[in-house]
């Protein structure tokens, strides 16, 4: 298993409860050819740059899934049978960029709470002093 960075659009949704519905129903795809969802993430409305098949702008969903890299070509090929799914795309998570982000993050938190400490031991000497 492999994990997956997609994308969905979905076009023509004005409620929220639809759009989860269309949602599910795209997942209940990844779920069926075996994988997992991780996490899912909604973007909101964003307008296209140009026109796509007479749609001026959709829903932007990002998800991460797991899925045995076999499979993926037949996912792409059953969004294409799903009325819902207006586009979606998929790219592989590279793991150890994901690791060396992750650290970066963790040095930055230690980093500014080191700072944290600091100033809040040089306003407590300027108070006592």
């Amino acid at each position: 298993m492999k994990k997956y960075d997609a994308l969905y659009i979905f076009v023509g949704v004005a409620k929220n409860d639809v759009l989860e519905a269309n949602l599910e129903k795209a997942l209940a795809e990844v779920t069926r050819l075996g994988g997992n969802v991780i996490e899912k993430v909604e973007l909101g409305k964003r307008q296209f740059s140009r026109p796509m098949k007479k749609r001026d702008g959709g829903v932007y969903v990002k998800v991460r899934i797991e899925l045995d890299p076999s499979k993926v070509e037949e996912l792409v090929n059953r969004y294409a049978l799903v009325e819902e799914v207006f586009r979606v795309q998929i790219l592989a998570v590279d793991e150890r960029r994901e690791a060396m982000i992750a650290q970066e993050r963790q040095e930055r938190a230690d980093y500014q709470a080191r700072k944290d400490a600091a100033a809040a031991a040089a306003l407590a000497a300027k108070i006592e002093g």
